[in-house]
């Protein structure tokens, strides 16, 4: 999977490796790796809600000045598969570059074999907070040097 983070990309190999049998247990394991909110987004203040996924999430991504994203997720615990899938991007995209988590396959989920273990509702909500996180970090890119320039 070179189109995508290492780490990410050394998730995605597990879960395509993995015995069916145990995707679900895998995937549920990750829904501990979703680190706490700092105090400051206790509120979910400057955090952006996931209104696709049926259960409240919320997100963050922020570009750094040396082009890496940090990312913060919250979902509560008494979700574990949708919780499942910011752990999996908390893990996967820690340290990586704007243009590295930008060129991460929409369909993550189903490459990762998800499809057989949850249902495709829960996969369209992943796949929309992998969404949202993209557009997030686009918004605070520079634009463009080949793009238009609009007249003022």
């Amino acid at each position: 999977m070179s189109d995508m983070p290492p780490k990410l990309a050394e998730i995605v190999d597990e879960f395509v490796s993995a015995p069916r049998e145990l995707v679900l247990e895998m995937l549920i394991e990750f829904s501990d790796e979703v680190p706490p909110l700092p105090a400051e987004l206790s509120g979910h203040e400057g955090m952006e809600q996931v209104p696709e996924c049926q259960t409240q999430f919320f997100l963050r991504a922020e570009v750094r000045a040396d082009d890496t994203v940090q990312t913060w997720f919250d979902c509560p615990p008494e979700a574990p598969t949708t919780r499942a899938f910011a752990g999996i991007l908390a893990e996967g995209l820690a340290g990586a570059s704007t243009a590295a988590i930008l060129a991460v396959p929409d369909d993550l989920y189903t490459r990762m074999g998800l499809a057989t273990a949850i249902s495709p509702l829960r996969i369209r909500g992943g796949t929309a907070i992998l969404g949202r996180l993209k557009r997030q970090i686009r918004e605070q890119l520079p634009p463009s040097a080949d793009a238009p320039v609009s007249a003022s």
